[in-house]
């Protein structure tokens, strides 16, 4: 399959999962606790594992190879940049949204603004992975399972802003286009990240780590918790072992 196709099939298979989890919003009034469970557990052990075999372990060999006597700034600058770029982003939101005085509003909108922007790091590491693929001339599949893991997360996400936008506005066709544009930036942000990993190749250290901090980040602070929300938790994590152990054979033996 040539690169190309790849790129169009990761790039657009980020935005048609959440579109098709919004799209439920016509079908379900409540999603199943256990299936939430299993698709967060095994989204967030893909994503963890793309970090670290994907993204993390090629920032360090650049690193080694464009900064030898540094190479440790790069990753621990650009790891701590990733999370601290997602906590602004989170303070940029709860202001953002503490400005609304209708407060069921508020909290549905302020949802909406959070998957939003959280989607942005997601596809600048579709992106950046893409564009490492291009640049080195080395397998795209690598890059297309990373953007699996992704498309697999925002599934959940697309249903989980349209549900409650739809108790919030008592219209399904206006939820389901909430839920849709929740991940429209990320097709976008992935053509950016792209063009910095393909273009700006002595940046490939930083823009990695920082990705992989962002994707750490949204792992820790807003998928991890998501698997507590219910008594049994031993399904969300065994579905997050086999994501994670899935992830890096692919990675790994591919």
């Amino acid at each position: 399959m040539h690169g190309t196709i790849y790129i169009i099939i990761g790039f657009t298979i980020i935005f048609l999962m959440t579109t098709l989890g919004a799209l439920c919003v016509y079908f379900l009034k409540k999603p199943s606790n256990i299936i939430n469970m299993i698709t967060i557990g095994f989204a967030s052990g893909i994503m963890l594992s793309a970090s670290i075999w994907s993204l993390l372990i090629p920032s360090i060999e650049y690193a080694k190879s464009d900064y030898p006597q540094i190479f440790i700034l790069p990753i621990s600058c650009g790891l701590l940049l990733g999370g601290m770029f997602m906590v602004l982003l989170d303070k940029i939101t709860g202001h953002f949204n503490n400005l609304k005085n209708d407060k069921s509003k508020n909290k549905t909108f302020k949802l909406f603004t959070a998957v939003t922007v959280h989607n942005i790091p997601e596809g600048l590491s579709v992106g950046f992975a893409f564009g490492v693929a291009f640049a080195s001339n080395n397998t795209y599949l690598s890059a297309l399972l990373i953007a699996v893991g992704i498309a697999l997360q925002n599934f959940p996400e697309g249903l989980a802003v349209a549900l409650p936008m739809n108790a919030t506005l008592k219209n399904k066709n206006k939820a389901f286009v909430f839920g849709m544009l929740s991940g429209i930036v990320e097709p976008i942000f992935a053509i950016i990240g792209f063009f910095l990993a393909s273009q700006l190749t002595f940046l490939m250290p930083w823009l990695l780590s920082f990705s992989a901090g962002a994707m750490i980040y949204v792992v820790i602070e807003e998928l991890l918790p998501e698997l507590h929300i219910n008594e049994k938790t031993t399904i969300g994590t065994w579905a997050f072992i086999i994501g994670f152990i899935l992830m890096m054979i692919l990675d790994l033996c591919l």
